[in-house]
């Protein structure tokens, strides 16, 4: 390989991960709400606006973000920056992602013993909740337009919602137990699909 050849493929590599920290430092610095609000945008971004991953890329990332340790936004930020480019890729997108938030927390914390009794910053946090609230329906929506459909999988979800909503079952365990469930289940199906003559 030439010089020049050398240089522009550096270039492209380095522009890659530029990419990815200048995409998901947008995401995390203009996303309220925590790692849920996060999943439009960032189904936005790397999916339709990048190309980087698909539609079902983006729930393979989710699933695997929120059934790890940590924060999901974080977690799905790390996946897509490796899955697109590599290790590095994956540091330049959780910089990313976190930057904005520690840069905002570190100012806030300095100012909001002063402003925390207004009226004006009470209303406003009222307002963000609200808006937070839209952002999680809407990732809840994107998912469930984007997920197969089969009747095993709502049986999963009914019986998650029930366990944590209502019986209190701590979240871990119910993650633990559908990823479970639903390994043991897709390995019956792939055997009866095998034997099946037809």
């Amino acid at each position: 390989m030439t010089l020049s050849g050398i240089i522009i493929r550096w270039g492209d590599i380095v522009n890659k991960y530029l990419e990815l920290f200048l995409t998901f430092l947008k995401i995390g610095a203009f996303t309220f709400g925590g790692g849920y609000a996060m999943i439009p945008l960032i189904q936005r971004e790397v999916c339709e606006n990048k190309k980087w991953l698909t539609e079902d890329d983006i729930l393979e990332v989710v699933a695997i973000a929120e059934s790890t340790p940590g924060p999901i936004a974080i977690n799905a930020a790390t996946f897509v920056g490796s899955r697109t480019a590599g290790t590095f890729g994956a540091f330049c997108a959780t910089l990313g992602v976190v930057l904005p938030s520690f840069v905002i927390i570190s100012l806030i914390s300095f100012v909001l013993k002063a402003f925390q009794e207004s009226k004006a910053v009470q209303y406003a946090f009222m307002g963000i909740r609200a808006g937070v609230l839209a952002l999680i329906l809407k990732a809840v929506y994107t998912m469930f337009k984007a997920a197969k459909k089969h009747v095993v999988s709502y049986v999963i979800m009914a019986a998650a919602l029930i366990l944590t909503a209502f019986l209190k079952i701590d979240a871990v365990y119910v993650i633990i137990g559908c990823g479970i469930f639903g390994l043991v289940w897709s390995l019956i199906f792939r055997k009866e699909q095998n034997d099946d003559p037809d």
